[in-house]
């Protein structure tokens, strides 16, 4: 078992399945097929060594078989091994991300979001600096395949400008960034999606919640955790009240 404190093994991790995952992106298959063995290997990797790493904790992955010893453990490692198959796929696009986090007594302890394609890792300790805000109108990040249909309105209501961008954990990276001001996503999540780039956001002093308010809750008999928002925290309630005035039916739908 290493002596690396849980954050470190987290960064630890995600960047070197990050770095795997460029490998076999250097190869000849692209699109589905390039996904697939992206997953594959990248959950396998990261299998082998937190089994390795902490043989008593419990996993849950994407890209595994759902093991319900977890509903009893006290600590449970929640892994999307590549988040945002379809952008990892497209090469050049770099909005694809590696997700590590670890869930202890009910809350998230420790996580890491490693962007390969940027050469970068947000982990949860040290947490990651939160720029100023860039001036000009509120930028949202959104799914560039399923964005949440209230958004449009919401957009229109606050002026805000809506940003399309694949994989979660880029678009809360995103936040981190400054390079937009809130990431809005409803209709179809797990936890593997958001448990990570929260524990880094959470660290880093941003807002997370669910789009309602209400909080997020990790290692749950089913895994389906299907909206979320990210975003700095002095905008927050602004946003929650828009939310709530424009949203539709599809803020429940899984």
């Amino acid at each position: 078992m290493s002596t690396k404190s849980d954050a470190a093994l987290a960064g630890h991790l995600a960047r070197e399945a990050g770095e795997l995952l460029l490998h076999v992106r250097a190869g000849a298959e692209r699109g589905r097929e390039l996904g697939a063995a992206g997953d594959l290997r990248s959950n396998e990797l990261l299998l082998r060594r937190l089994a390795d790493e902490r043989p008593a904790d419990a996993v849950l992955s994407e890209e595994a078989a759902d093991d319900q010893v977890r509903l009893a453990a006290e600590r449970v490692w929640i892994i999307d091994p590549l988040d945002g198959t379809r952008e990892y796929g497209e090469p050049p696009r770099n909005d694809w991300a590696v997700h590590v986090a670890l869930w202890e007594a009910g809350r998230l302890t420790a996580g890491a979001v490693a962007l390969p394609a940027l050469g970068v890792v947000h982990c949860s300790d040290p947490p990651s600096l939160l720029p100023a805000r860039r001036p000009g109108r509120l930028r949202v990040a959104v799914s560039r395949s399923r964005p949440p249909q209230f958004v449009e309105a919401l957009a229109e209501e606050l002026d805000a400008e809506l940003v399309p961008m694949g994989s979660a954990g880029y678009k809360a990276a995103a936040v981190l960034r400054a390079e937009v001001d809130a990431y809005i996503h409803a209709g179809g999540q797990y936890e593997w999606d958001s448990a990570a780039p929260v524990a880094v956001c959470q660290a880093a002093g941003l807002h997370c919640s669910r789009v309602d308010g209400t909080g997020l809750r990790y290692n749950q008999p089913d895994p389906l955790l299907p909206d979320l928002l990210v975003c700095r925290p002095e905008i927050a309630g602004l946003l929650l009240a828009a939310v709530a005035a424009s949203s539709t039916n599809d803020v429940s739908v899984a």
